[in-house]
């Protein structure tokens, strides 16, 4: 017998923010945005999951208002008077359709995209490098710092200007906010590095802070975080819960209400020689260790890890039980699903109405179209 899932649909209060309930939509680069600008196929796409039920749309990265800051050239931005019109027809579409959204705002820093294509000007990162000892592009001086700080926040002003609910900084997976966390690829000599991570997340707080001052108090501020990168997907950036806090309790402080915490696969126990192969996860440790609402994510209702969609690989479903058992233990607030999304845009809807039977899997066909 399938376990209930009503624990997913209980609704959530944060800040000004009110959710019908605890499913989001994770954010998902589709690079179906020319010239940076979504249009009217963007808004249906998000709309459509808005009718399917999702609780809180979080859209793909959208990048800031800096020379390099993505890595592909149909990732959109969220700068410029004709972006920022086009993702008021998204948030108009998908308050319509009785949705919840808030934008990612993103530099890609020193990565490289799936395609190849490099930006015009020369990209940025803390210290010219795309991994330990791969030097790519330049260091950033004090005053692109600065820039990119005021960038994430002239951005996320425009977000709750155009009638966003939240915005998410993505500080995750390798990216610029990340690469600031992580000691191979931050090795400056200054202010904005250290030996210990709380000193690493100098860059990160100030972008916190900055959102802060721009959106003003109560707008939920979402930060997304991972451990593995993707220049290294063994990479840890806390080892033990008391470096877990010295990262994260200080970005909670400056401002962030949610944190974003991605793994692979959601069930994986990130301290298991505290507390078993079963013990709490990323989100998990998180909220305990910080108090802050806490989303989880990673592989949720399917049998494959995520990575293995950008080599063309689908995967079948799975059971929620392993969710259900621990949101109903308090784990965690919210999770997020990804690809099940793009294949079934009518997943949240099924699993309301307890129609686990007619789940879809991830078809990697489907990331070929906004549909």
């Amino acid at each position: 017998m399938t376990a209930s899932t009503d624990i997913l649909f209980r609704p959530l209060q944060i800040g000004s923010m009110q959710l019908a309930n605890r499913i989001v939509m994770a954010p998902m680069t589709r690079t179906f945005a020319p010239n940076g600008i979504p249009g009217p196929e963007n808004a249906a796409y998000y709309r459509r999951r808005a009718e399917g039920g999702v609780g809180l749309i979080l859209s793909e990265g959208t990048v800031v208002d800096r020379p390099a800051s993505r890595n592909h050239p149909g990732i959109p931005f969220f700068h410029g008077e004709a972006a920022l019109e086009g993702w008021r027809g998204v948030i108009e579409t998908v308050h319509a359709a009785g949705g919840r959204m808030g934008p990612q705002l993103w530099h890609t820093g020193s990565t490289v995209g799936p395609s190849g294509w490099e930006p015009d000007a020369p990209v940025e990162s803390p210290s010219g490098l795309l991994a330990p000892d791969k030097p790519r592009g330049q260091a950033m001086s004090e005053e692109a710092i600065a820039d990119t700080v005021a960038a994430f926040a002239k951005a996320a002003a425009d977000a709750r200007r155009l009638g966003f609910d939240t915005v998410e900084i993505h500080g995750a997976h390798g990216y610029l906010v990340d690469e600031f966390f992580w000691p191979g690829t931050n090795q400056r000599t200054d202010r904005w590095n250290g030996p210990t991570i709380r000193e690493r997340s100098r860059f990160a707080a100030e972008v916190v802070r900055a959102i802060r001052e721009a959106v003003g108090p109560g707008y939920p501020i979402i930060l997304r975080l991972s451990q593995w990168k993707q220049q290294d997907y063994a990479a840890r950036l806390a080892a033990t819960p008391a470096e877990m806090g010295d990262w994260l309790v200080p970005l909670v402080e400056a401002g962030v209400d949610i944190l974003h915490c991605s793994q692979r696969r959601f069930w994986t126990a990130e301290f298991p020689e505290i507390d078993g192969e079963t013990g709490l996860n990323f989100a998990g440790w998180a909220k305990k260790l910080t108090g802050a609402t806490t989303i989880s994510v990673g592989s949720v209702g399917l049998t494959g890890d995520f990575m293995a969609a950008f080599g063309g690989e689908s995967s079948g479903t799975m059971g929620l039980e392993g969710l259900v058992e621990r949101m109903e233990r308090d784990e965690f607030d919210l999770i997020a699903v990804g690809r099940a999304l793009i294949s079934d845009p009518q997943w949240v809807e099924k699993v309301r109405a307890g129609d686990i039977g007619e789940l879809k899997g991830f078809d990697a066909a489907h990331l070929r179209e906004l549909a």
